[in-house]
Order: structure tokens, then C-alpha cells, then sequence
């Protein structure tokens, strides 16, 4: 069995019940964490469609939050879920700022994680993150069915 996940009538990904579940599970987490609603509607009759606009807006928030991490946890928590997400966006046409999002984020640091023996830790530098961002997104998206 799997579920359909339509912007209109195009599938962006076609996942297994196990993995939609998971996913969707992931995506209230995000929306709460956010303050957000993720444009990703409900599943009915194992179809879901995404809003674009709405999805997109998702988006750029997830990415911003997670740039703004110096955390060591967090990222480790929300890559696979952040990587899954570009491949959709990208599936959707939702254009992503990667030079913004590059630069040193111009906001507070989040979700710090200080230590007695290091300090204040800063995000990582913007061309490294989004490069492996990226680069795990492309692998993911090989093997997301759509």
C-alpha cells in the first residue's frame, strides 16, 4: 500500500503507508515548532495535496530555523525530515533563497548549545550547510518514488 502526495494532479512522492505516517508525524512536529501550517493537507482516500504557496512559506521557515541552529542535536533530529522536504519543494517548483540562507543568519542564534570547554558554538558556515544539504536532498530524492 502506499499514499500520494499531489500538488493537482502531479504526485510529488508516492511513499509507503509506514513512511507517510512518519512523515506526517514529522510535519506537525515542524508546524508546532514553527508556528507555521505546512501546506501539506490531510491524507483522505491515501492522497494529500500540498498548497504550494502555503508549502512554500514552510519552506523557507524550515530552512531558515534550521540554518539558525548552532545545536548539535537539533540538526542531527531534523536533517532527514529538512532533506525530505526540499526534494518535495523542489518536485513542487518552490524556489528556494540558498543565498540568503547562506549568509550568517542576521537573528539570534537558537537552540544553542554551550559548553565550558568551547563556548558559544555558531552556525556552520553557510556555503558548507547548504551544500550538504543539498547534496543529502539528491541522494534522498533518487529513492523517493514518486
Amino acid at each position: 500500500m502506499s499514499q500520494y502526495f499531489d500538488v493537482g494532479d502531479e504526485t510529488l512522492w508516492n511513499p509507503s503507508n509506514g513512511a507517510s505516517r512518519m512523515f506526517r508525524r514529522q510535519v506537525a512536529v515542524f508546524e508546532a515548532e514553527l508556528g507555521l501550517p505546512s501546506g501539506i493537507g490531510p491524507m483522505e482516500n491515501d492522497e494529500c495535496q500540498v498548497a504550494p504557496v502555503a508549502f512554500g512559506a514552510f519552506v523557507d521557515a524550515l530552512l531558515t530555523w534550521h540554518r539558525g541552529t548552532s545545536h548539535a542535536v537539533v540538526p542531527a533530529l531534523s536533517e532527514g525530515f529538512t532533506a525530505t522536504v526540499l526534494v518535495l519543494a523542489e518536485r513542487a517548483g518552490i524556489t528556494v533563497d540558498w543565498a540568503r540562507l547562506e549568509a550568517r543568519p542576521d537573528g539570534p542564534v537558537t537552540d544553542v548549545q554551550v559548553s565550558a570547554a568551547t563556548g558559544l558554538p555558531v552556525p556552520a558556515e553557510g556555503g558548507a550547510w547548504a551544500a550538504g544539504l543539498r547534496r543529502r536532498a539528491r541522494e534522498l530524492g533518487r529513492r523517493m518514488p514518486r
